[in-house]
Formats: C-alpha cells, sequence, structure tokens
C-alpha cells in the first residue's frame, strides 16, 4: 500500500449533488478495495489552465489515498470513462 494524492477536475456544468455523488462515488470504490481516505479537500471552482471540451472552468477535489498500485490502475480507467470528470491525476508521495 502507497500514499497518494488524487486529484481530479469535476465538469463545471454538473450539479451540486452530482459533484457529491461523484466525489462518494470515488470514496466508496477506494474503500470496497481496501484502501483509505486520509482526507479530501475540495478545492471548488478554478479557472483551467487551457481548455478542455470547450469549458474553461472546472471543480477541483484533491484526495489523500493509501492504496495498493495495482488498484491505481484500475481506478484511473473507471475515473477516464466516468461522466463528469474532466481530468484525474495520482501522484505518488
Amino acid at each position: 500500500m502507497n500514499k497518494y494524492e488524487l486529484m481530479f477536475i469535476i465538469s463545471s456544468d454538473a450539479s451540486d449533488e452530482k459533484k457529491e455523488a461523484l466525489i462518494a462515488k470515488f470514496k466508496a470504490y477506494i474503500e470496497e478495495r481496501k484502501g483509505t481516505v486520509d482526507g479530501i479537500d475540495k478545492i471548488g471552482m478554478k479557472k483551467l489552465a487551457y481548455p478542455i471540451n470547450f469549458k474553461n472552468e472546472g471543480y477541483y477535489v484533491l484526495m489523500n489515498i493509501t492504496f495498493s498500485p495495482e488498484e491505481v490502475d484500475a481506478m484511473n480507467k473507471l475515473m477516464t470513462i466516468t461522466d463528469g470528470i474532466v481530468r484525474q491525476m495520482f501522484v505518488r508521495k
């Protein structure tokens, strides 16, 4: 089990309920696979460095997690195909 920072951006046109549901979904995904969520920082709406899918803003979320490396790859693929997630990045601490 390694410690990671997971930063992901939720689409700016998602409702507040959808944002909370996505955060809860990924928190539950981690906990179901024997990982732990050490902290969630909802940074909020920020301007993107460059337009992505014709959008200039996104809702940023930072999660500090402890997770196995094999599960990180699987979660990254899941986040890629999830509607509402613009970008995600895992960084090993």
